[in-house]
């Protein structure tokens, strides 16, 4: 005798259930039929309520992998190898995310982030932030600064279900020409530093910080000198806390790791995800390690200059012999008017302070000019009948891009040309 019962969850047909006797050849009875019914009932919950979060977490892990930079760029500056792991099947998908983003200068912002929580509303948060810090990056704020506004953003009223969510991010922007790193944290566990001679491992104090969203205390910014091949490992607190193991014993084995720094970066990345975490991780993990280079002085040029008229023609003409012993003649004129304009203007708007000109070589030819002044430059587009007020339009339309980012004792307006082809 068998009995055939459908498996029901909110009126969908899930499959069917046998029952069947197997020395009892007897019909069912009302009880033995009631508890057949509850069985499949309760199965069907079950297979239902799997189904469901099979495929909310699937959503979610795609999200969040669609969200994470698929490819990091190649850069002068860093040398970079990133992982993430995704929290195991009991956990769900979480928001950490990582990110390296190109800045002015042959500069490079470095972050790592974690958002508090599991599932699709924690990752599509962490896609906002990280669409966020990207468009403040392209400000060249510095790190305290873009955590601020970050900030902000985080503890604006919206949907109350955000509330709840926790964000904790580290910002930090490394200059290849001056190999000094600037740094903050809001919450965040300190990066880890590896010294390229003696191979120590070093945890900065960096300013704390409170979680973004909080308020209270500001943000701070400290800078560290890193010595050319240095690594620098970023990372989220999945990797260093876990459910059977002490915080303190996973740093040391992270120590051990990067202390063999010498390895290709991709191979260290496995190394450590495999000595720190050799089964599946209680949480999100998000690691990305960083080998520093210093740019060349071959491929850098540099001229202080008084707040005088008489020395525009001197600065056009210093930075276009330069051009030319970078082989790069081509750029000479566009070279000079770009010098010419940006000179002009610092010593007209920026006070008695001293000009300072750069020109770096890179995947670009950049130029810079440096004032004690504080006022940003506008783009307008001038009347026929006037005078001036020509001179950004032209550098906008001549070169590939420009730009103005502001420092502690002044600002710096920058502008790229693309290189020849060979």
């Amino acid at each position: 005798m068998l009995l055939a019962v459908p498996l029901r969850a909110e009126a969908a047909t899930l499959g069917v259930v046998t029952f069947g006797w197997d020395r009892h050849p007897d019909p069912f009875e009302a009880g033995e039929l009631a508890v057949a019914d509850e069985l499949a009932a309760r199965a069907a919950v079950c297979i239902d309520n799997a189904r469901r979060y099979t495929r909310e977490h699937s959503a979610a892990l795609m999200l969040q992998r669609s969200l994470l930079p698929r490819n990091l760029p190649e850069l002068t500056a860093v040398e970079v190898a990133s992982r993430y792991l995704p929290a195991d099947g009991k956990a769900g998908v979480g928001g950490d995310w990582f990110d390296v983003i190109p800045l002015s200068g042959t500069r490079v912002g470095l972050v790592v982030g974690d958002v508090v929580g599991h599932g699709l509303r924690a990752a599509a948060t962490m896609g906002r932030l990280r669409t966020s810090v990207r468009a403040f990056a392209q400000l060249d704020l510095a790190p305290d600064e873009l955590l601020a506004r970050l900030d902000d953003l985080v503890g604006q009223p919206g949907d109350p279900s955000d509330l709840a969510l926790g964000v904790t991010c580290l910002y930090a922007v490394y200059d290849p020409v001056s190999g000094v790193c600037r740094a903050a944290r809001a919450g965040h566990p300190p990066p880890a530093v590896v010294d390229p001679g003696t191979g120590e491992v070093t945890f900065p104090d960096l300013p704390p910080g409170p979680p973004l969203g909080l308020g209270g205390l500001p943000f701070e910014t400290a800078e560290l000198t890193l010595p050319e091949g240095s690594v620098l490992a970023l990372f989220t607190d999945g990797l260093v806390r876990t459910h059977d193991r002490d915080v303190d014993d996973q740093l040391d084995r992270l120590r051990t790791v990067l202390a063999d720094h010498d390895r290709p970066l991709d191979e260290l990345c496995d190394r450590v995800t495999g000595s720190l975490l050799p089964g599946p991780p209680d949480d999100d993990v998000a690691l990305l390690l960083v080998r520093t280079r210093i740019l060349d002085h071959h491929r850098t040029a540099e001229w202080e200059l008084a707040a005088d008229p008489e020395v525009v023609g001197l600065a056009r003409t210093a930075a276009a012999t330069q051009v030319r012993d970078w082989d790069l003649d081509e750029l000479t004129f566009t070279t000079e008017l770009v010098v010419s304009e940006l000179v002009t203007n610092a010593i007209r708007y920026a006070g008695s302070g001293p000009v300072r000109l750069r020109l770096i070589r890179d995947r670009s030819l950049i130029c810079e000019v440096s004032d004690t002044g504080h006022t940003s430059p506008h783009l307008r587009h001038a009347s026929t009948d006037d005078e001036g007020g020509r001179g950004l339009f032209l550098i906008a339309q001549l070169t590939q891009h420009w730009g103005a980012r502001y420092t502690p004792t002044g600002k710096t307006i920058w502008a790229e040309q693309t290189l020849p082809a060979d």
